[in-house]
């Protein structure tokens, strides 16, 4: 009897501890299984402030004004300022002016109430009454140099809901296969409003903002194709990023503070503070800033505005429409393509976003293979059946590529293989004042003259070319940088 109440003891025991280790596994951060996924985006009270803020930059202030606000405490408004449209000539510098001057006004204020002096007017009353009493000078001091301005997005926001309609329900769709909260699907409203073209000046591309560091991990990227741009391709890629960040880090609210901040730098905050709270109230080291502090809260705010946006009866979304895919037998040009569906290059383009402007320049054919997008009618099923074969190409174009010497600038390089400066300096992603330098290596968007004496190469000739990082590259012309 005693042994078998000693059994049950310890077998009783063994479950208890049993539980508790499984349930410390199953909430720790890195474990693979970290918690189900299910649709838990919880609302801390420490962000409560910050979504009710975000919510009134998406659906309440407009492009034409510009919140003051305290960048630590987004509970803090001081003022919201009227500005002049951008459309007027002129109102971006007027504007930028206007708002130094109001930040002035309240940098004065606070320096003063810093100081200990007593308010002397109501503005410096109602700023004091701003801060929690008993009042903290310190506190005041600081506020004066954490001063805000945030462009409200009103209209924007709205255009971002209503291009949403034509990808969002493959976007859940695509989510839950992975099986992950298919709410997920409102975080390209903070991304980039579902805008194809966005791009950061960072290097982010796409409606989920992908840099090309981290997107080539998931999706072909080069200078013919970049599926970053591809809504559907792209969210495939958002997914699988996602998941891991989940998997690693064991939380929603991590997860998609991660997917800002970085999955590497997450585990970094983890390391100092335990939770995503501690880190949202007291983390500040390297790079973890204003955006990615209130990444979370902004993508909170941004799935209430954009439900409850989608919910009335007087927005009109737009809505997908029938689609069919050609996977292409040969390379082929995008000029051939557009007049044997009758279809404008226009149109060619916002239904495949991922085919790059050297496939609608004429510089490069559309790839061998590529599922090439086109409205799902009859006529363009018809149509599909009698691609002339003369249209298909064996081959893609070469790529021309020019190593930059000694005293050349990108206007001279230009001129001299007849291209203009625009189109140099976007095909080679140069900075708004086309710098080069020695060494460097231009791709030409078009093959040069023959009779050119300007050493020029191709990516599939040339027995003296030096191929260094898979780039060919003429050999020697490397001395001072360019001017």
């Amino acid at each position: 009897m005693l042994y078998i109440r000693l059994s049950f003891r310890n077998t009783l025991k063994t479950l208890v501890w049993g539980g508790v280790f499984f349930l410390f596994f199953l909430n720790s951060p890195g474990s693979v299984n970290a918690a189900p996924y299910k649709n838990y985006f919880p609302l801390f009270p420490s962000i409560k402030a910050n979504v009710a803020f975000w919510e009134k930059v998406y659906s309440t202030y407009s492009a034409n004004t510009t919140v003051l606000h305290d960048r630590k405490n987004l509970s803090i408004i001081y003022e919201v300022v009227p500005l002049l449209d951008s459309v007027l000539p002129g109102a971006h510098r007027l504007n930028r002016i206007y708002i130094k001057g109001v930040k002035k006004k309240y940098s004065t204020i606070l320096d003063k109430l810093a100081t200990g002096a007593l308010p002397e007017n109501a503005e410096e009353r109602r700023v004091l009454a701003m801060f929690p009493s008993p009042r903290d000078n310190k506190a005041l001091r600081r506020a004066a140099d954490n001063i805000r301005t945030q462009t409200g997005l009103k209209e924007r926001f709205m255009d971002g809901v209503i291009r949403s309609g034509i990808y969002m329900p493959e976007i859940k769709k695509i989510l839950t296969s992975y099986d992950l909260p298919e709410d997920l699907a409102y975080l390209p409203h903070v991304e980039s409003s579902f805008n194809l073209q966005a791009h950061s000046k960072s290097g982010a591309a796409g409606i989920w903002q992908f840099t090309r560091s981290t997107g080539e991990y998931y999706l072909k990227i080069d200078h013919i194709i970049d599926e970053r741009r591809d809504p559907l391709a792209a969210t495939h890629a958002a997914a699988q990023y996602l998941k891991h960040g989940f998997t690693k880090l064991g939380s929603w609210p991590l997860a998609i503070t991660g997917y800002n901040y970085g999955h590497a730098g997450m585990l970094r905050a983890l390391k100092i503070h335990r939770n995503y709270e501690e880190i949202f109230s007291h983390y500040n080291q390297g790079h973890f800033k204003f955006a990615s502090r209130n990444f979370y809260a902004e993508f909170l705010a941004a799935r209430n505005v954009a439900k409850a946006l989608e919910n009335k009866p007087s927005i009109t979304k737009y809505t997908p429409g029938s689609i069919t895919t050609l996977q292409l037998p040969g390379f082929a040009a995008a000029q051939d393509i557009s007049t044997h569906f009758r279809l404008s290059k226009h149109e060619l383009r916002l239904l495949n976003p991922a085919l790059r402007q050297s496939v609608w320049d004429g510089e490069k054919y559309i790839p061998k293979g590529y599922k090439l997008r086109l409205p799902g009618t009859g006529e363009i099923s018809a149509l599909a059946k009698t691609l002339p074969q003369a249209s298909l190409k064996s081959h893609q174009k070469r790529s021309f590529y020019y190593i930059v010497k000694h005293g050349d600038t990108a206007g001279e390089i230009a001129r001299r293989f007849d291209i203009s400066l625009k189109h140099l300096s976007r095909t080679n992603n140069l900075s708004d004042n086309a710098l080069v330098y020695v060494g460097q290596t231009l791709r030409i968007p078009f093959m040069p003259p023959t009779e050119t004496n300007s050493p020029i190469i191709s990516e599939d000739i040339a027995p003296s070319v030096n191929f260094e990082g898979g780039i060919p590259i003429l050999q020697g012309n490397k001395k001072s940088t360019a001017g």
